[in-house]
């Protein structure tokens, strides 16, 4: 849910910090709107999580100025700003039961035990947990005690809402569907939600805009769709999904020119090597190397006559005779797929 009114909810103006002679975050300037789903996606130690932080007030810029709502946070405490994290151990107080998690921060601020009890039971309700609140953390499973976690943060309406790989515990299909409920979730309250992740899956699938770090620095801001299919940089096309990178004399061998080049390995076709292939498509001849079969698709490892590799991936839509292992073929692709990058 994006804010029709187009006000910023956090905004960074030429952002610094650093430790000494390393630049986790080095110069980094831009907006999130109000009501957005914004990631910040990047390997470990791209500067995702100190941007994090530094919204959250656990860090202080070395140089810039972050601003939430159009108030500067330089120097405010974590508790006087109105935003909430969500961590990856889900941090809960094992002696209390989740009710009384989801209303911790509500008596903090004193309000009257009745009404923090009604809305912390509504919050539940909200995150799918209502009738859990008499247990304890220890008897909710991985994903339940992650929701407990986000309707305690969500229980007090911050305007801000931070995420800090809140799935990275969990196996692959309860994340799958924690990030569906997640995206839900965010839809209903209408908040903003900064979610921070290495994991471009959850990127691609839950965020309005995905902002790609790496070396302290964003390389592309973008919505999902556009980071996946036209990728500003090669860290970019590297690191988003699974992509062919090609330089030198790979890519003058499948493109007739050494300009670094990507294709994604889904818009390559994969023919016998006497097929007939349309006359306005990009072409390219080799040998099987290798084949993985991944159930729903089968990977190829093409290696180019003329030098370099290519990867082919083919959705298993029925069963049929496919090129083997060591056999010649060829490949083709339409040239507006190709991405070309600056040297």
């Amino acid at each position: 849910m994006t804010s029709s009114s187009g006000a910023t909810a956090v905004s960074f103006q030429n952002v610094s910090r650093h430790y000494g002679a390393v630049k986790a975050v080095d110069d980094v300037n831009f907006d999130i709107r109000d009501g957005e789903f914004f990631a910040m996606l990047g390997p470990s130690g791209s500067g995702k999580t100190t941007c994090l932080r530094l919204i959250a007030g656990f860090e202080q810029p070395t140089a810039g100025h972050v601003v939430v709502h159009g108030v500067n946070m330089n120097g405010v405490p974590p508790y006087d700003r109105d935003v909430n994290t969500v961590f990856q151990d889900y941090a809960l107080f094992p002696h209390m039961t989740v009710l009384d998690n989801v209303a911790y921060g509500l008596m903090i601020r004193k309000v009257p035990v009745a009404q923090r009890r009604q809305q912390a039971e509504e919050m539940l309700e909200m995150v799918a947990l209502g009738g859990f609140g008499g247990r304890k953390p220890s008897q909710l499973s991985g994903g339940q005690r992650q929701r407990v976690a986000l309707a305690r943060a969500l229980v007090n309406h911050p305007k801000v809402l931070l995420l800090d790989e809140p799935l990275g515990a969990l196996d692959l299909k309860l994340r799958e569907q924690m990030q569906v409920e997640l995206k839900a979730i965010q839809r209903r309250v209408g908040i903003t939600f900064v979610y921070v992740t290495h994991d471009q899956g959850e990127a691609l699938s839950m965020s309005d805009r995905v902002a790609v770090f790496n070396q302290g620095k964003i390389e592309q801001l973008a919505s999902p769709i556009e980071l996946y299919e036209k990728p500003a940089t090669t860290f970019v096309a590297g690191f988003v999904g699974i992509s062919n990178l090609l330089e030198g004399a790979a890519a003058r061998a499948a493109t007739g020119a050494e300009q670094a080049c990507s294709i994604r390995p889904e818009k390559i076709h994969l023919e016998r090597s006497d097929a007939a292939i349309p006359a306005d498509a990009m072409t390219a001849r080799g040998r099987v190397s290798s084949i993985l079969y991944l159930g729903a698709n089968t990977r190829y490892e093409v290696a180019l006559e003329g030098g370099g590799e290519l990867t082919v991936t083919l959705q298993n839509r029925e069963a049929h005779a496919e090129p083997a292992e060591g056999e010649t073929v060829q490949l083709w692709w339409e040239a507006r797929h190709l991405m070309r990058f600056a040297q």
